[in-house]
């Protein structure tokens, strides 16, 4: 190691350099060509120390590498400071991005989904794909952590089971060979304290449910400048308890869907919300159309409903005719008033549908006969409803 201008064969020299120290590498060592390693120290007496130390560091296994070769590191990064070190960039394995193929994926899904599905689950998982920290498919353990810790939990898995659907679609469509995101989802927990109560299954009473139907009739809690009275949904309200149809289903009934003996209801299709507005679609949520039998407490509220009303007038009009009933604005201004004025815990008025389920188990109706009826599956009624009935009791044996 010389600190001098030239530099005998096989030394490192150590320079000064617009008051920063390097070293300058031996030409002989690299085919003539002149290489220098910055240190990134300030050129003091206790920084010529360290220099020295790395110097000869660089000179020893200069000399060791002519016995034992590859002693010697040509790319210099090993004698770099820590800071100073380059990292080899690995190749990835995917030749696109997660942005990429969530692109391609929502153009797929809007062919197969409805509008509303796109609209309000799709849409969220779009936002949440802008602000994800990195779209590199190679570091989807650092997305899944974001997600968790940036996402409420219930959405938090949601998306992550999205992400996984989005990415065995993107291998079934050979844009990419694996997925990073497989098996994430089932492997994240939710405390209980932390989950939604949205879906949570949690249907009224019998009591509740003729006290709710009652207030309506009566327009119990109607303010008296409400220029619509509770009562013109009474009937939309006691078909869901009876029916146990989703709203959805409901408000998208014309006349023609009811037969003319009054026997059967035919549901084929729902109203969804689209960015021009409410609009039915054909088929139901998770099949194309169910036959739902009419009994003795309904059959009286269908003849009313289809009395004067032609083929296609819809059953459930909202208050300005002719139109569908705005089931988020039922909900808000009305449906929770009266819930509020009885004091019976708020539920949404999906839990009508929740109701008809339970009550149809507990009244001794078999779970494939619900299914059938309500247009679930057995498996949902068993694990959902069938599984968690209120009441146990011990057969005497």
């Amino acid at each position: 190691m010389q600190s001098g201008k030239y530099n005998a064969k096989g030394s490192v020299t150590i320079q000064n350099h617009e008051g920063r120290l390097r070293l300058r590498l031996p030409r002989q060592l690299f085919n003539g060509q002149q290489k220098y390693l910055t240190l990134g120290l300030d050129d003091t007496p206790g920084n010529r120390q360290i220099a020295e130390a790395k110097a000869k560091e660089i000179e020893r296994d200069i000399q060791v590498n002519a016995v034992v070769p590859g002693t010697l590191d040509y790319t210099l990064n090993k004698y770099r400071p820590e800071s100073f070190r380059l990292v080899e960039t690995k190749k990835s394995e995917y030749p696109v991005n997660l942005q990429e193929i969530w692109t391609k994926f929502i153009e797929y899904k809007k062919n197969v989904s409805s509008p509303s599905t796109m609209r309000f689950q799709y849409q969220v998982f779009s936002n949440y794909i802008l602000k994800l920290p990195t779209h590199d498919l190679d570091r989807a353990v650092e997305i899944r952590d974001w997600v968790v810790n940036s996402v409420p939990p219930d959405s938090a898995k949601r998306f992550i089971i999205r992400l996984n659907a989005c990415c065995n679609w993107a291998v079934d469509s050979k844009i990419i060979n694996s997925n990073p995101f497989f098996g994430m989802s089932s492997k994240m927990t939710i405390p209980k304290s932390q989950k939604s109560d949205d879906n949570e299954i949690n249907p009224f009473t019998t009591e509740e449910r003729d006290l709710i139907i009652k207030a309506f009739r009566d327009n119990q809690f109607c303010s008296k400048y409400s220029r619509v009275k509770h009562s013109y949904y009474a009937d939309y309200v006691e078909f869901l308890f009876l029916t146990g149809c989703r709203p959805s289903e409901a408000i998208a009934l014309e006349r023609n869907h009811v037969s003319h003996d009054f026997r059967f209801i035919n549901f084929d299709c729902a109203v969804v919300l689209t960015d021009n507005g409410l609009a039915k679609k054909a088929g139901l949520k998770t099949q194309e159309k169910r036959r739902f039998p009419v009994n003795q407490k309904l059959k009286p509220i269908l003849k009313r409903l289809c009395d004067g009303k032609s083929n296609n007038d819809i059953l459930f009009p909202s208050p300005q005719e002719k139109t569908y009933i705005d089931t988020d604005n039922f909900r808000k201004r009305v449906w929770k008033v009266v819930l509020d004025g009885l004091k019976i815990e708020y539920r949404k008025p999906y839990n009508t549908r929740h109701t008809f389920i339970t009550l149809a188990l507990e009244s001794g109706l078999d779970a494939k006969d619900v299914a059938r009826l309500v247009g679930n599956s057995p498996e949902i009624i068993y694990k959902h409803y069938a599984g968690n009935k209120r009441d146990l009791f011990v057969p005497e044996f």
